[in-house]
């Protein structure tokens, strides 16, 4: 079972679209182990984007990432990470299908409502980020014995 971190951005949480988001991984069958609304600060923006320091582009990621509050989340699934980026959609608008989160609902590349761990090892870091281990819920659910 894989776990990644999927954070709707302040976009998708001032346009009332956290609701609709968490039920596209319900859909797909993940099941949610951790989630909050946040309001991220300016050290833990600069740790979540760490990658792209010194990048043109770096100031304007922390400053929107922290201009709201965000809902962060912790999902578990087969294959989740692959899945999980399947459903977000291209992180260019102009890219991403209809069908996915941001095909159907994202209608600029900076503002693209949602963020998706890349890997095993960012998903890693980025849970570790925003959430205390004690924080993610392990629990069967009990509709899996008749899935």
């Amino acid at each position: 079972m894989e776990r990644t971190f999927l954070m709707v951005k302040p976009d998708g949480v001032q346009r009332g679209l956290v609701g609709r988001i968490i039920s596209r991984f319900e859909d797909k069958g993940f099941q949610m182990i951790a989630g909050k609304l946040v309001q991220v600060s300016e050290a833990q923006a600069k740790k979540h984007y760490a990658e792209h320091e010194g990048k043109p582009f770096f100031d304007e990621l922390v400053g929107f990432i922290t201009s709201g509050p965000v809902f962060a989340m912790v999902w578990e699934g087969d294959d989740i990470i692959a899945l999980s980026r399947m459903v977000i959609g291209k992180t260019k608008v102009t890219e991403a299908l209809p069908g996915t989160i941001r095909g159907d609902f994202a209608a600029h590349t900076p503002f693209n409502l949602i963020h998706g761990s890349d890997g095993p090892a960012s998903a890693e870091r980025e849970i570790a980020n925003f959430f205390a281990p004690h924080e993610l819920i392990n629990y069967s659910r009990s509709v899996s014995r008749w899935i």
